[in-house]
C-alpha cells in the first residue's frame, strides 16, 4: 500500500510518499481502506519532534474509510461497513489495521470526510467541558485557538449547554467565522490582552472554566483569566512553548488545573467515552453540530498539508484523501 511516511522526526518536508506492507488484520481487530484522514494536532507534533515506533513511520490519531475485513473473533464489524477508527499511529495511509473496539460505525447516508474528524476534536472537547471541566449552564468559558478543530467543537458544545462562550484566535477574519458557530465574544490574541480582555468581559469578574490547548505562556495567562472556584484545563500543547508554569496563581482564588487526554479515558473508562462519541457522530450526521473542513489534500502532498496546518490559516480541519 501506499503511505506518507518518515525516518526522522523533523519540518513537513521529512515525509516521503512511498510503498510500505499492507498491515495484517488481528483476530479481534479490522482492517480498513483508508478514505479520509483527519489531521489532529497530535500529529503534527509527533511529526515535528515524537517518538518513532518504526522506521518508516506512519503518523496519524484518525481516519474513515470501509472495513475490507473483519478479524475472526469480530462479531460487530463486517466487510464493507463504513467507520470512523483511532489509533495511537499509522491513519497516514491507504489501509490500516485497527481493534475492533477502537472503530464507530458510519450512520447512512452520512459524509465520509466529516466523519472522519470527530472522534478526537469533538470527544476531547467534550471531556474537557464537561467530564473534568464541570461546566454548567450560565458559566462563562473562555476557550483558547477557538479556531482549530478542538476549538470549533468545544464552542458549539459549549453553547448548546447554555454558556457565554469567549474564544480567541490570530485573526479578526478568524473570530468572525466563529460567530456562526456560537461564539458570543472573540479576543483576537495578537492585538489584544486576552487575560485584560476575559476580564473585561466578565465584568472583572474573570472566567468560570479555560479550556487551553496551547500550553507554556498562554495557559498562564488561562490561569490568570480565572475568576473565582475557575477550572482550566490543559489539553495538548500546540504552541511548542515550554514556559513552566507558575501555579501559585491557583491558590489565592481557590481555582485548579487539570490535564487532559482523551485517549487515556478511551483506553479505561472506554464504554463512557465510547458512547460519549457515538452520539456527537449522531450529532454531526443529523446536522445537531457540524465538522468544519478547511482544506482536502491528496496522501501524497502529506508535507504540504501539515505546512499548511503549522501555518495557523486553517480554520476547522486539514484532511488527507489517499
Amino acid at each position: 500500500m501506499k503511505a506518507a511516511v518518515y525516518y526522522e522526526a523533523g519540518p513537513p518536508t521529512v515525509f516521503r510518499y512511498e510503498d510500505v506492507p499492507d498491515p495484517e488484520c488481528a483476530a479481534d481487530g479490522v482492517l480498513i481502506d483508508v478514505e479520509a484522514v483527519s489531521i489532529e494536532g497530535g500529529d503534527v507534533l509527533n511529526r515535528a519532534g515524537g517518538d518513532l515506533a518504526s522506521r518508516p513511520h506512519i503518523v496519524g490519531y484518525q481516519c474513515a474509510g470501509t472495513v475490507r475485513e473483519a478479524g475472526a473473533n469480530v462479531s460487530d464489524r463486517s466487510a464493507g461497513q463504513r467507520v470512523v477508527a483511532v489509533m495511537p499511529f499509522g491513519s497516514h495511509a491507504a489501509m490500516v489495521a485497527v481493534p475492533a473496539q477502537a472503530t464507530w460505525p458510519l450512520p447512512e447516508g452520512s459524509e465520509t470526510v466529516a466523519m472522519a474528524c470527530i472522534p478526537v476534536p469533538f470527544g476531547t472537547a467534550d471531556d474537557c467541558l464537561f467530564e473534568f471541566g464541570k461546566l454548567q449552564k450560565g458559566e462563562t468559558v473562555l476557550i483558547q485557538a477557538g479556531g482549530g478543530g478542538v476549538g470549533l467543537a468545544a464552542i458549539q458544545l459549549a453553547k448548546r449547554a447554555g454558556a457565554t462562550v469567549l474564544a480567541t484566535a490570530s485573526s479578526d477574519d478568524k473570530l468572525e467565522r466563529l460567530k456562526e458557530f456560537g461564539l458570543d465574544h472573540g479576543i483576537n490574541y495578537r492585538e489584544q490582552d486576552f487575560v485584560a480582555e476575559a476580564r473585561r468581559l466578565t465584568d472583572g469578574r474573570g472566567v468560570d472554566l479555560v479550556v487551553d490547548s496551547v500550553g507554556g505562556k498562554t495557559l498562564q495567562g488561562s490561569l490568570e483569566s480565572l475568576g473565582y472556584r475557575g477550572r482550566a484545563i490543559t489539553v495538548g500543547h500546540a504552541g511548542r512553548d515550554d514556559t513552566p508554569v507558575d501555579v501559585g496563581a491557583l491558590g489565592p482564588g481557590n481555582r485548579s488545573l487539570t490535564g487532559v487526554f482523551l485517549g487515556a479515558e478511551l483506553a479505561l473508562n472506554r464504554d463512557r467515552a465510547w458512547a460519549m462519541i457515538a452520539r456527537h457522530i449522531a450529532d454531526v450526521a443529523s446536522g445537531a453540530l457540524r465538522v468544519v473542513v478547511d482544506r482536502t489534500f491528496p496522501l501524497a502532498e502529506a508535507a504540504a498539508a501539515h505546512a499548511y496546518i503549522e501555518s495557523r490559516q486553517a480554520v476547522g480541519r486539514v484532511v488527507l484523501i489517499p
